[in-house]
């Protein structure tokens, strides 16, 4: 059982197209996929259509969910963003948080955190209480990475996320094949970060399934 909430195609800075990023999936025992792909103001008008269009793969391969990866949007135009791309069919929505390993603008993890259309807060960096907090009012979930460097910041997420009990995945934010994650390793991220057997088991085979029900 595995479902990844974020991950890349050819349409933004990954390496495969949709449909062999689904079947790689697939092989690794996938039961659903999120493809993300990175967007803004310029190019979230061609990206979103294209991976709507990737949904029909689902009929022969896996389930396969249209999102977005909102990314260095500046935290103002935020808002406006997030309800074009569900507009165009984003089933999806995440934004890229404050993670140490890119010049992120300061403010992006609370303009996320307080838009109850925003899905998914992806390596969220040194979030703060409060901002966590904000999420999980919301519903938002909080993503623990396997992504390189990305992840250096996963045991304070975990900390954080505990502390006001807000729901976390893990994801792969997979750019290359190599990336993506099937249920063993998800489970390594993990308890690699600090989460506690059952909090892991939570966060890869309980909480994406039921966030998916849930989409739109």
């Amino acid at each position: 059982m595995r479902i990844d909430l974020h991950t890349h195609s050819i349409h933004s800075d990954g390496e495969l197209i949709p449909s062999e990023l689904v079947r790689r999936a697939m092989v690794l025992c996938h039961d659903a996929i999120a493809i993300t792909d990175h967007v803004d103001v310029t190019n979230v008008d061609t990206v979103v259509p294209a991976l709507v269009k990737a949904t029909e793969l689902g009929e022969e391969y896996i389930r396969t969910i249209p999102g977005v990866e909102i990314t260095h949007v500046p935290p103002k135009q935020m808002e406006k963003v997030v309800r074009r791309a569900r507009a165009l069919g984003a089933q999806w929505i995440v934004v890229h948080g404050e993670t140490p390993n890119e010049p992120v603008i300061g403010g992006t993890n609370f303009a996320a955190a307080t838009d109850p259309e925003v899905d998914l807060l992806a390596h969220p960096g040194f979030i703060t209480e409060k901002e966590m907090q904000a999420a999980a009012d919301n519903g938002i979930l909080i993503e623990i990475t396997g992504r390189a460097y990305h992840n250096l910041t996963n045991g304070h997420v975990v900390n954080i996320a505990r502390a006001v009990k807000a729901k976390m995945v893990v994801n792969s934010d997979a750019h290359a094949p190599e990336n993506l994650m099937d249920e063993a390793k998800a489970m390594k991220v993990a308890l690699g970060a600090g989460m506690t057997e059952k909090e892991a088991k939570l966060a890869v085979t309980v909480t994406p399934f039921e966030a998916i029900k849930k989409l739109r």
